[in-house]
């Protein structure tokens, strides 16, 4: 997980947009930890996926058990755990789920800022 969120951040800051560096290491982080407490099958990896067009970086988690579909919840403030997607949707312009032909695929994605027009 180290490795993906570490790797994620080079990524984005060489393709130019260190600002988003953070958060996507966050949303990387979030997705990952996910993928591996509710996700994981032994013997399966999850998967990261960055994707940078035009207007958006988007951040993409897959894990082979789609049975298991993710939804935020509204944890206590005594709960120890429960916030990763909170903190995904907080970051993202849109966040979703697809599911695949094995398991699913958690995305979210951030809006690039706009450059400046010359006059």
């Amino acid at each position: 997980m180290t490795r993906a969120r570490q790797h994620a951040t080079r990524l984005v800051a060489e393709w130019g947009h260190p600002a988003l560096a953070d958060d996507t290491a966050l949303i990387v982080s979030e997705l990952a930890t996910n993928a591996l407490r509710h996700g994981h099958v032994p013997g399966r990896l999850f998967r990261v996926q960055l994707t940078l067009t035009k207007t958006r970086l988007r951040i993409a988690v897959s894990d082979p058990r789609g049975e298991r579909l993710p939804r935020p919840r509204r944890p206590s403030p005594r709960d120890r755990h429960g916030r990763g997607l909170l903190i995904v949707r907080a970051l993202a312009a849109r966040w979703g789920v697809r599911e695949r032909t094995v398991g699913k695929e958690i995305w979210a994605e951030l809006d690039l800022a706009a450059l400046p027009t010359e006059p």
